[in-house]
């Protein structure tokens, strides 16, 4: 699986997904870096087939009437701090991973990882 982070997200994210085997790039990294439009992110989405995480709402708005990005993670536990990030992850990136497998669409928050069909 691979993920694209989104710019308002921690550096720190794409390390711990790349030490659980997964194949991760931050928008920082990428030519734009945190002016990479939306767009652009869709697109490179699409065509490498990564899940994007992100906390931007525009994101499932576009998922909602465009489809796209090509899968979408929605970070929506309001502002906590990057370690408590981090440990959400780490307790649940497996149901994450698992998750993709069938679902396009999911949202994690501090309580749940809420599957969207």
């Amino acid at each position: 699986m691979k993920f694209l982070v989104d710019a308002q997200l921690p550096r720190r994210l794409v390390v711990l997904l790349r030490k659980a085997g997964f194949d991760a790039i931050h928008t920082l990294d990428l030519a734009l870096g945190n002016r990479t439009p939306d767009r652009v992110i869709n697109e490179l989405s699409i065509k490498e087939q990564r899940v994007v995480i992100t906390k931007d709402s525009d994101f499932v708005d576009s998922y909602v009437v465009k489809q796209q990005p090509w899968k979408l993670l929605l970070i929506s536990t309001g502002n906590i701090r990057n370690t408590e990030l981090i440990a959400l992850f780490v307790a649940n990136i497996d149901k994450i991973a698992e998750g993709f497998k069938v679902f396009n669409f999911i949202e994690i928050n501090q309580m749940s990882v809420v599957f969207h069909s």
